[in-house]
């Protein structure tokens, strides 16, 4: 299916057609001066009435109403959203599914059918087809808007039984529900309270998982035991969380014999422990034997086989190293290391199939997927179609795996794989896209940060592309908590590029490209590293003619919003235009609110006289100036969103209004604030292509496409 139309109407657009402008300014925000002293400084927040939610305040309600009504009259005026609405529609009205998981005899996957709000779980027999493809379970039937979505689900090792979490409208409070696989039938087991699911004995018979023992406490997390057939009031609560930053977590192994479990502090380290689980099901007690405790790094349980736990760890390795550790003797001087730390590549993972070992890595942003055994002994890696992104399934009773790919110009594809032969077989699933994905090109680039560091960077585009000239660039970046930005196909891209739009993705420090390394290199009092990445990047685009900074949009979510929100306040020339996704940005005051005392790991707190320094100097809440020409903004929020709270995007917008001195009706500044809606997730499909159109209809018409 061609893109033509839009590209037809965008390049009449270009010739001269010109937009009818949008009204002259937001809704008017009353001030409500409060002032607060924090570390000695005093601070005046006139918008601090805007943190109530929605369902605790009728005015904050009523503001939003009209900021809403503000942003949807601005970008509806605009003269490609419509024809985007339907291009957006035909690329995200395609069927998609996932890649399988292999229990008893059975393939679970997810599949979303074109047109549907939501994916459903389905089982087929292992060696059947589509043909004989059932649905176990059907999100869609459960609320007629659409809004209930499956978070996560577990099946037995037999297949029998499967555990999953469902929640509705985007607020991840995931409620445990246990199917009988045969018929689909709902047991009678029922948990609340943000469920995680922790592995089943492998009879079935009970199960681990964590929860929320209060919802409005985001701190009170507990690891639980569930006989099934048991009510869950008399679950066994194993641990229970103390801290707001030391979060607990546990798994089972597969055979049932270990439970391992510890305590996450941010996301650099962690504390590790074990126990035998027929002891402690014979004495009632848990006897905590610890492997890894005190120490600043990560230990993460891959797979256990046998009595020897298969670990992988950061510890004197920020890249990650593998060791196997003897669960009967455990100490540190037993452990043996199997995969030693490579400085040319991160550590992702790693997987168990029928006596082997697949390990995951990530290099220079793109997967790698290698094959050892237990001794350490080393075959040949898995080629894979290109340089992109990839995952494995195993099945640890099978040589038969699956293995999902994409890149920025590849569909993701699942490929069966055998494991002992390493290479991958036939074309499991693989969606149909509207779009030529070999129209577009991907390079690899690096900029030069402040410092010196090289900051690399994927750029697409057409091929056909005019690089000689520049052009409307949309530039993405996140930078935190050591999460990568690797290669993805994105179809709504598409009609980006071909509207002749460059997509960038700096994978700057913070993130976890390069190892634990260069996560630290921006976090805490290095965080400024990640902000300075990112103008070197737009820098270096604007430098190489690629774009300028009138056609130069940036765009993050959630922590990437943050990014989004500082690189607006303290370099407000580079950009034509900036989206700020779910965003933190009263950096002061944001571990008061929902779960965010889990992130003061990573950003520290105000609460500290030498953390609120570092935080003081890039808040974009405290960093405005009055009166100083800014870029158009577009700041978005969910009223559910349960981990970052909506009251950052909606004081930022109201306070930018009132103190940019730029023109409105050309660069304003707005807020969408979305009441079926999270973090992001679970959305209907219909609420997934109007947001879509909105965001790329800003894009366009702040970068000159649609003027």
């Amino acid at each position: 299916m061609s893109l033509g139309p839009c590209f037809v109407l965008i390049t009449t657009l270009l010739t001269g057609i010109l937009a009818t402008p949008p009204p002259f300014g937001p809704p008017a925000t009353e001030r409500r001066p409060v002032e607060t002293t924090i570390q000695g400084e005093t601070f005046v927040d006139d918008y601090r009435w805007l943190e109530s939610l929605e369902a605790e305040s009728e005015e904050v309600r009523t503001w939003t109403d009209a900021q809403n009504a503000y942003t949807e009259e601005v970008l509806h005026g605009l003269p490609c959203r419509p024809e985007l609405v339907d291009e957006l529609s035909k690329l995200m009205n395609v069927p998609g599914i996932g890649t399988p998981r292999q229990a008893g005899g059975h393939l679970f996957f997810n599949e979303r059918a074109a047109g549907a709000d939501q994916s459903v779980l389905k089982v087929r027999p292992a060696g059947g087809t589509a043909d004989d493809d059932r649905v176990l379970l059907d999100p869609n039937t459960l609320d007629d808007g659409g809004l209930v979505s499956l978070d996560w689900w577990r099946p037995t090792i037999d297949g029998s039984k499967v555990a999953f979490g469902i929640s509705r409208a985007g607020d991840e409070n995931s409620i445990l529900h246990v199917l009988r696989t045969a018929d689909g039938t709902w047991t009678e087991t029922e948990i609340s309270g943000k469920v995680n699911f922790g592995g089943w004995m492998p009879d079935g018979s009970a199960f681990v998982y964590s929860k929320l023992t209060d919802l409005d406490d985001a701190y009170s997390r507990v690891i639980r035991w569930h006989d099934v057939g048991t009510h869950p009031r008399h679950d066994h609560t194993l641990m229970t969380q103390t801290e707001p930053q030391r979060v607990p977590y546990g798994s089972l192994s597969r055979d049932g014999r270990w439970l391992m479990f510890g305590m996450t502090d941010g996301w650099s380290r962690n504390d590790l422990w074990i126990a035998h689980v027929p002891d402690a099901k014979a004495t009632g007690e848990l006897d905590r034997v610890v492997v890894a405790e005190g120490i600043d790094a990560k230990f993460s349980p891959q797979a256990v086989v046998g009595d020897r736990m298969v670990m992988s760890t950061t510890e004197n390795a920020p890249n990650g190293r593998i060791v196997v550790v003897d669960l009967e003797h455990p100490d540190r001087a037993r452990w043996t290391e199997i995969a030693p730390e490579r400085p040319d590549a991160v550590l992702q993972g790693a997987e168990y199939a029928r006596g082997l070992l697949v390990l995951t890595y990530e290099q220079d942003a793109s997967t790698r997927i290698e094959r050892m055994s237990l001794t350490g002994e080393r075959f040949d890696p898995i080629e894979l179609p290109g340089l992109g992104s990839a995952g494995i399934s195993t099945d640890p009773d099978s040589t038969r795996a699956f293995v999902s790919y994409t890149s920025y110009n590849e569909p993701r594809t699942i490929y069966e794989c055998d494991v002992v032969e390493g290479t991958l077989g036939a074309i499991w699933a693989r969606p149909e896209t509207p779009v030529d994905p070999d129209s577009v090109i991907v390079r690899r680039v690096h900029a030069t940060s402040k410092d010196g560091t090289k900051v690399p960077m994927f750029v697409v585009h057409r091929k056909d592309l005019d690089t000689s000239r520049p052009h409307p660039t949309l530039l993405y970046g996140y930078g935190g908590f050591n999460i990568s930005m690797t290669p993805r196909f994105i179809s709504t891209n598409f009609p980006f590029y071909d509207a002749g739009g460059i997509y960038v993705v700096a994978n700057l420090r913070g993130g976890g490209e390069f190892g634990e390394s260069w996560h630290r290199a921006g976090m805490l009092e290095s965080k400024q590293n990640v902000y300075d990445d990112l103008y070197a990047c737009a820098e270096m685009l604007i430098a190489e003619g690629l774009t300028s900074s009138d056609q130069l949009a940036v765009m993050g979510g959630s922590n990437g919003g943050l990014l989004t929100g500082v690189a607006v306040t303290q370099r407000p020339e580079l950009w034509s235009a900036a989206i700020s996704a779910v965003p933190l940005l009263d950096m002061l005051r944001y571990h008061q609110f929902l779960m965010a005392r889990f992130w003061v790991p990573e950003y520290g707190s105000s609460e500290d006289p030498e953390q609120f320094e570092w935080l003081r100097a890039y808040s974009p809440y405290h960093n405005l100036t009055k009166g100083h020409d800014y870029p158009a903004v577009m700041f978005t929020a969910g009223e559910n969103d349960s981990r970052v709270h909506p009251l950052h995007a909606r004081k930022m917008a109201a306070l930018m209004q009132n103190e940019t001195g730029s023109n409105p009706a050309i660069e304003p500044i707005l807020l969408q604030v979305e009441r079926d809606g999270g973090h992001g997730q679970g959305k209907p499909l219909r609420l997934r292509i109007e947001e879509a159109a909105d965001r790329w209809a800003f894009i366009f018409w702040q970068t000159g496409i649609c003027n």
